[in-house]
């Protein structure tokens, strides 16, 4: 059971990490893009904030689809577009061609974050599902580690172009290891409810679910404060603060360290003390922290190790909240778990998107506006988990969930 679990993560979250590879690497590239292609600040995130909008949007079709016809041939199909959308990418010899590939791209990459939720929930549910989930997040943490670091080496020798050339070495990477190491997870005979019109209905139903919604929403709220920090930290620590680019992978990897290291926590906190109170006592820990932050940062006191050592505790909480809403959100849901997945992710990637656009309205190149934008995604979070979670419930019934 550990071999087949270390294995069926290992292929998940590589296959979901192929998408934020191409964000990750990227992200050391965005001063250097401008000046190559004659594109300024707002032109260049852009670039990112469509990747972002494609990827999220597409989910709402990719889910369904994979309901229909199993999971592996929507993860074919998508990168096969994604694979296309690298290589114009790298080709691109103005800003407008860059953001169409890049749009181009990030549907493809829709594949690899909606499918991998739905096959986590046709094998298990509950404190193993979170566990596994755990460990699919280990492997796709491994992306915000290692993919800035390789990005500036690579844009230091190469330039921004060879990493779109990389990306596409790792897609061709993900058909071998999905033809070689995963199985169909939803049998044909479980498919023949699912139609366009089931999917409809699934969407319906999802969304009056409370339970659901409530839980996206707080995980959409997460993320969207990681990547308010995506679209700005390279222009902060780079611009403002003066690193490197190599230097800024460093800092940006921290973050991805203490995410990773805290989300392998869930699995033996959830058998303990259940989903809902994991939910509960990250969110609030992870806004104390960020609304600190703020304080602190509005106080005048701007030093870059404040900046960094808060940013790394309260993404640490960060990576217990994103696998816990997910599986509690999707346990309900085994039925249309490909549509649960489509809808929670392309909210996610909706609530990001928007407040990625927003955070970017009020940048001026210093580092408070981009906190404030991350404390009020955690500020929100918080409420909504207080709105759908309520108190804690008894112990008992917290450790059945």
């Amino acid at each position: 059971m550990t071999s087949r679990f270390l294995r069926i993560a290992l292929v998940l979250g590589l296959l979901t990490a192929v998408g934020p590879f191409a964000i990750d690497m990227y992200l050391p590239a965005l001063p250097s893009i401008g000046a190559d292609l004659n594109a300024g600040t707002v032109a260049v995130q852009m670039s990112l904030l469509v990747f972002f909008l494609s990827m999220g949007l597409a989910q709402i079709i990719v889910g369904p689809i994979s309901d229909m016809v199993g999971r592996k041939a929507p993860l074919y199909a998508g990168l096969a577009v994604f694979i296309i959308g690298s290589i114009g990418s790298a080709l691109a010899t103005s800003i407008e061609m860059l953001i169409a590939f890049r749009f181009l791209q990030g549907l493809g990459a829709s594949a690899g974050m909606v499918v991998p939720r739905a096959v986590v929930r046709d094998l298990h549910t509950g404190t193993e599902a979170a566990r596994l989930m755990s460990l699919l997040m280990l492997v796709f943490s491994i992306s915000p580690i290692l993919a800035p670091l390789t990005g500036s080496v690579i844009i230091a020798t190469l330039g921004w172009r060879a990493v779109f050339w990389s990306v596409t070495i790792a897609a061709v990477l993900g058909v071998f290891l999905l033809a070689t190491a995963l199985k169909e997870t939803r049998p044909v005979g479980e498919r023949k409810g699912s139609s366009l019109r089931s999917a409809l209905a699934g969407y319906r139903f999802l969304l009056g679910d409370r339970k659901f919604m409530g839980l996206t929403f707080i995980g959409g709220f997460g993320i969207s404060s990681f990547f308010v920090y995506l679209s700005n930290s390279s222009f902060v620590l780079i611009d403002h603060y003066g690193l490197t680019p190599t230097l800024y992978s460093v800092f940006f990897s921290m973050n991805a360290v203490a995410f990773f290291t805290m989300s392998q926590l869930t699995g033996r906190l959830t058998e303990r003390y259940g989903l809902r109170r994991v939910v509960r006592v990250a969110v609030i820990s992870y806004a104390t922290t960020i609304v600190a932050l703020l304080a602190v940062m509005a106080s005048g006191l701007q030093s870059l190790w404040v900046l960094a050592s808060f940013l790394f505790v309260g993404y640490g909480f960060l990576g217990l909240v994103i696998p816990t809403t997910s599986v509690l959100a999707m346990d309900d849901h085994g039925t249309i778990a490909g549509t649960a997945s489509a809808l929670m992710g392309t909210l996610h990637f909706a609530i990001g998107a928007m407040a990625m656009a927003i955070s970017g309205l009020f940048f001026d190149g210093t580092p408070l506006p981009m906190v404030t934008s991350i404390a009020v995604c955690a500020v929100l979070a918080l409420a909504l988990t207080h709105l759908t979670l309520g108190r804690d419930e008894q112990p008992a019934r917290a450790a059945a969930e």
